[in-house]
């Protein structure tokens, strides 16, 4: 692309590839919302049918917009699983079933345009730092809990990653010594005891013995139907023993990111994910109070742990502000 067909191009996409669904955004150069769409993805139906889905999704986007493709200065996709950074390549997506797809250069050939691609939950978190619940603060930690536990870091306006691979697994933490196995291969990983699926096995076992009468009543003790919702409505129904489970993986969250605050001194803990969004006083207190109580006297309340400012937009809205900086401080050719 030539520095002056450059000059004419104003508009950014950010592009959301993770979870059950798909979402794109047009941004202008002020980082505006200008038009979005979103689509459902559907499991494994192979790599060109997704790949013509996103290449849709986002002209959709731009005809919400009232944009014509010849502006797009840049795409930002947040992308599940490991990743090749500099080339673009998305190695292993299992909710999708790739393996090696080479996202950038699809999507650069599809729209003349750069395109950059990273961790989705480091999406996110530049999203929140950016526009939502970490906005100029000068080092913001992302925690979002769901059947895994993604995290990420904003350290002074950059993402903080790797040379070539994201970084901030914080999932992946060791906090039971021996523990249970984690799909990661190692032992007493967080997610392992903190997870949503660690949740809804503890709930089920309570809902079984009789200790949890509304979650037997409207979800039973099939973990496929113990989600978010259902806990949250356990608890709000009065299953204390459910309060005590969730309360208790809270808190060994708390205790992971007590030595991520040892580690890098953050102003703001933003929370996010289903979990979080559904009970978001219960986690963000339960997740504070523990952290607080870990870490070293001096670090004590010299942050702040906070729920997830933008919900469902945080990951397309930081990929569009991520793809900004990054295309902007590459040398023009």
């Amino acid at each position: 692309m030539s520095d002056a067909s450059r000059a004419d191009r104003d508009c950014w996409i950010g592009f959301d590839l993770g979870g059950t669904k798909m979402m794109a955004a047009v941004l202008d150069g002020d980082m505006k919302p200008l038009g979005k769409e979103r689509k459902k993805t559907k499991g494994h139906e192979g790599v060109e049918i997704v790949l013509e889905r996103i290449i849709k999704t986002i002209r959709d986007a731009l005809a919400d917009a009232e944009a014509a493709p010849s502006r797009l200065a840049g795409i930002g996709v947040g992308c599940p699983g490991p990743l090749d950074l500099e080339r673009g390549v998305v190695i292993d997506a299992p909710n999708l079933g790739w393996k090696n797809v080479p996202l950038k250069e699809v999507l650069e050939k599809a729209f003349d345009c750069p395109a950059v691609i990273a961790n989705d939950v480091d999406a996110g978190v530049f999203g929140e730092y950016h526009f939502g619940a970490g906005k100029n603060a000068r080092c913001v930690i992302g925690v979002f809990p769901g059947t895994g536990i993604g995290g990420g870091c904003v350290y002074e306006g950059k993402i903080l990653r790797g040379r070539n691979r994201t970084c901030m697994e914080i999932g992946h933490v060791q906090v039971v010594p021996y523990g249970p196995l984690c799909a990661c291969g190692q032992r007493g990983c967080l997610e392992t005891v903190a997870g949503r699926m660690a949740i809804a096995a503890e709930s089920a076992k309570a809902a079984f013995r009789g200790d949890a009468p509304h979650l037997m009543e409207t979800a039973g003790a099939d973990l496929a139907n113990i989600r978010s919702g259902a806990l949250a409505s356990s608890i709000k129904a009065g299953d204390k023993v459910i309060e005590r489970i969730v309360r208790e993986a809270a808190g060994r969250i708390g205790v992971a990111v007590a030595s991520v605050i040892h580690l890098l001194a953050p102003d703001v803990v933003v929370l996010g994910g289903g979990l979080v969004e559904a009970m978001p006083d219960l986690f963000v207190g339960s997740v504070a109070k523990s952290a607080n109580k870990h870490v070293m006297a001096s670090y004590v309340d010299s942050f702040r742990v906070v729920p997830c400012a933008l919900g469902d937009d945080s990951t397309m809205l930081g990929a569009a502000a991520w793809a900004r900086d990054v295309v902007s401080a590459a040398p023009r050719k």
